[in-house]
């Protein structure tokens, strides 16, 4: 693709290179000045981010917190 084409549907073809996932050569003059791929994105999705991150000490259902700590009642 000419530069002068990319300068003009810019926005256009970024959403199509991201959408197919394949690369554009951008050209000056008939050379190749630049390759436009898209990013891949190394994030992980929220849900299961933490897993295996920690451990579960005791019974979380049936836990007393009065036997934790010093009552003055």
């Amino acid at each position: 693709m000419a530069a002068s084409e990319f300068k003009a549907k810019c926005l256009k073809v970024l959403d199509d290179v991201a959408a197919t996932g394949d690369a554009l050569i951008i050209t000056k003059r008939g050379r190749p000045v630049a390759k436009l791929t898209p990013l891949q994105s190394d994030r992980k999705p929220m849900m299961g981010r933490w897993e295996g991150k920690g451990k579960i000490k005791g019974d979380l259902v049936a836990f007393n917190a009065a036997s934790e700590w010093d009552s003055a009642f």
